[in-house]
């Protein structure tokens, strides 16, 4: 009788990547809440649900996860609009309580999405023609609007891209990019029409933060201060002004890159970001070698789109892009975003131990 060995399906180079950073969050985590192990013992927790969930989809085969990924879409759907009628939150609708546990919606279509489109677009020859982008992008839309009237934006922003990007891998010719290019240029004076008044004061703030120093601009004004205070060292760990007197607003969710920063130094974010680097550049390596369209264009928009986590986290906190509420990935406390986050790289290192069943004899 043969055995179930999900270990074998891990791909260790990821994986070792991934619990660096890991530990990396924990140790931060504990500074930015002051030293409480009930936080710290609470993402420990949902880091091995996470880990777990990584584990099973590894095990799965790819074919399997494409087959399943109309359901998993649909699914998604069908929450958020859940959300517009029984949402949650705190000054917005985000999530829904189903009495067991609490979660957002909007994290399942960030898998969803470039799992059915990649799924969809892969059904026939590649490059796509014109007919089968557009249903690609109709199916992008659909949850990238309703989590936009949750009001989420930055979620929205990042469940397109990562819809978009695997239109883009998929070999799309260049005359429609640029089509698609111009007709974004235009239509984007629009988005500022259709944005709610605190979206707007956030960009407004990000351009100068300075206009309201102890109002909107607070959260960016202090980020950079202990950015900066840091130097090249650090101040130590949990020695970090900024963050030990509660200056940092969010310093333990969004605002955590901060604390790093401030205690850790310029030498500790080279650490870090390599890091990242490195396991953004395992994903496009995994992509690279895959040998099916399906997981070739996947892999890539998962590797993407982790990396547009970590550069919009980033940049929101130096204050060099607006405030728009996107997690350190795997650093941040949360629950679901480190769950989701974790289910992509299952899928990665499910492409990649499966490559060779992939192939065929």
């Amino acid at each position: 009788m043969r055995t179930i060995n999900p270990v074998r399906h891990l791909d260790i180079v990821l994986f070792g990547l991934l619990l660096i950073v890991m530990l990396i969050g924990l140790v931060t985590l504990y500074s930015a809440t002051g030293g409480e192990v009930e936080a710290v013992m609470r993402q420990g927790l949902r880091l091995g649900a996470g880990s777990l969930l990584m584990l099973l989809l590894a095990w799965l085969h790819p074919t399997t996860l494409g087959r399943w990924s109309p359901g998993l879409y649909t699914l998604s759907v069908l929450l958020l609009l859940a959300v517009e009628f029984f949402g949650e939150g705190k000054g917005a609708t985000r999530w829904l309580d189903l009495g067991i546990v609490r979660f957002q919606p909007s994290e399942l279509a960030k898998l969803a999405v470039p799992l059915y489109v990649a799924w969809f677009l892969c059904d026939r020859s590649l490059p796509p023609r014109a007919f089968r982008v557009a249903g690609a992008l109709i199916l992008i839309a659909i949850p990238v609007v309703l989590v936009e009237r949750q009001p989420d934006l930055g979620t929205a922003a990042l469940i397109g891209f990562a819809g978009l990007s695997v239109v883009f891998m998929s070999g799309l010719a260049w005359r429609l990019i640029a089509g698609a290019s111009v007709i974004g240029l235009i239509a984007a004076p629009l988005l500022w029409f259709s944005m709610h008044d605190y979206q707007r004061q956030r960009v407004l703030t990000f351009l100068d933060p300075s206009a309201d120093p102890l109002g909107a601009g607070y959260h960016i004004i202090q980020s950079t201060i202990a950015v900066g205070s840091g130097g090249v060292l650090g101040k130590g760990w949990m020695r970090g002004t900024q963050s030990q007197l509660d200056f940092i607003p969010e310093r333990h969710t969004d605002f955590i890159f901060a604390v790093f920063c401030e205690e850790f130094g310029l030498i500790g974010v080279l650490i870090l970001t390599i890091v990242y680097a490195l396991i953004i550049a395992r994903g496009l390596h995994i992509a690279l070698h895959a040998q099916e369209n399906f997981g070739r264009i996947l892999a890539a928009s998962i590797a993407c789109t982790f990396f547009v986590y970590v550069f919009v986290n980033m940049g929101m906190v130096v204050g060099q892009l607006p405030v728009v509420g996107v997690p350190l990935p795997l650093v941040s406390y949360g629950g679901t975003s480190l769950v989701t986050l974790l289910a992509g790289f299952g899928i990665l290192m499910s492409i990649h131990t499966h490559r060779r069943m992939l192939s065929g004899p």
